[in-house]
């Protein structure tokens, strides 16, 4: 990124809270909301703890002609969309459309709208198959509802790069911006909602997935317990802008989003992970012109399977060395849940208000860790945070990084 983009705006749906304060303040403090699996239809998954987003009324923020055509993944990226604006103080110009874009990421698409339209297929026949299913439940409905609903024309876009596409769609949405083709904003990010039965049924090839039915013991990462993530539904939508222009407007500078690094190593291949993790740290420090001593906190990627967490710590001792072991680490997520793409974004929002209030949030549920790692866990801890480096990688191979700055 020649001339990096700032974060002017922050939208938050998430099992911990809707809205980025509420999301902030149980973040900070903590609170574990993963659960048992309530939605109908699961009941009989192996699938038994996840984050689910509860209290969501889609009517009071969607209108209704975009609700009969979208999936709850969508709705999601909506409502964050409409926060993020709204804290952006963004407005929308009729007569320079072409001016803001919408990037967005996503791994699961729309399973429950497309569950029920398949059920019509099967139990009544093709002509009980609504048209919407044709654009429901594809990766990029997010991007193509929210930019027509706002009018945006600019530069649109989704990323399909597994879970770490919600880093690499930041970083995509940063290029636009710094590619100097008159683009002032992007609204960016990734929500998920793969708790739908058909969608629960889809994860269960996942070796990584934990089958646990205690929701303290379910997502463990970095411990001697750990056995798979649980995953959860929801995530975040930001404003990125062009620092010129949201200084011509007097937005508010939340953060820098200052360099990206990305590389693929393949399917369930963890311990080359490492590798390939440590190149993508190392490409994102270079692009945010950033030594490894100026990391000044760790937002980890953190699966919870044994040699996934290996190898993520082996890549932070690569990249930093003794001080890999001295560097504050937090995932967050334990307490949530894995939203896929939505996970790393959600990270990124909490890697900004880290910095903004110079507090690590902890990791819930983990009291203890068997890697030489300095995990925060019990509580926040109050730390001096200039730069946050923010890790994810997917089940099919992707590895992202992504520097953020004060």
């Amino acid at each position: 990124m020649n001339t990096q983009a700032v974060v002017t705006g922050i939208g938050v749906v998430a099992p911990n809270g809707i809205g980025a304060d509420a999301f902030w303040k149980a973040t900070r403090e903590g609170v574990a909301v993963l659960d048992a699996v309530t939605r109908e239809g699961c009941q009989d998954l192996p699938l038994r703890v996840a984050g689910e987003v509860r209290g969501f009324d889609v009517s009071a923020v969607v209108e209704d002609r975009y609700t009969v055509q979208t999936d709850r993944f969508t709705h999601f990226a909506m409502a964050a969309a409409d926060q993020a604006l709204a804290d952006s103080g963004l407005r929308f110009d009729e007569e320079a459309p072409f001016d803001i874009g919408v990037v967005t990421a996503a791994c699961s698409g729309g399973g429950e709208f497309g569950q029920r339209e398949l059920q019509h297929l099967w139990g009544k026949g093709p002509r009980f198959v609504g048209p919407y299913q044709s654009i429901a439940w594809f990766y990029a409905a997010s991007t193509g509802q929210i930019s027509i609903r706002g009018g945006f024309k600019g530069p649109c876009g989704v990323v399909a790069s597994d879970e770490a596409g919600g880093l690499d769609a930041i970083s995509h949405a940063c290029r636009n911006i710094t590619r100097g083709t008159g683009t002032r904003a992007v609204v960016v990010g990734a929500a998920e909602a793969p708790l739908a039965p058909y969608s629960g049924v889809c994860q269960l090839g996942y070796e990584e997935l934990s089958l646990e039915e205690d929701p303290e013991r379910a997502y463990l990462p970095f411990t001697r317990h750990a056995r798979g993530f649980a995953p959860a539904e929801g995530g975040a939508m930001l404003v990125v802008e062009d620092p010129r222009h949201a200084a011509g407007r007097g937005a508010e500078v939340q953060a820098v989003i200052a360099g990206h690094g990305a590389t693929f190593t393949g399917a369930s291949r963890w311990a080359e992970s490492r590798e390939g993790l440590g190149r993508a740290i190392r490409d994102a420090l270079a692009e945010a012109a950033c030594a490894p001593g100026d990391i000044d906190v760790v937002f980890a990627d953190a699966l919870g399977t044994p040699e996934a967490d290996r190898a993520e710590a082996g890549a932070l001792a690569d990249v930093f060395g003794k001080r890999a072991a001295k560097i504050p680490v937090t995932a967050p997520k334990t307490g949530t849940g894995r939203a896929y793409c939505g996970a790393p974004v959600l990270d990124v929002a909490a890697a900004v208000f880290a910095l903004r209030h110079a507090v690590v949030p902890p990791t819930p549920n983990v009291t203890d860790t068997c890697h030489d790692l300095d995990l925060v866990t019990g509580r926040p801890r109050p730390a001096e945070l200039r730069t946050a480096l923010v890790l994810s990688r997917g089940l099919m191979g992707s590895n992202s990084a992504l520097v953020v700055r004060a």
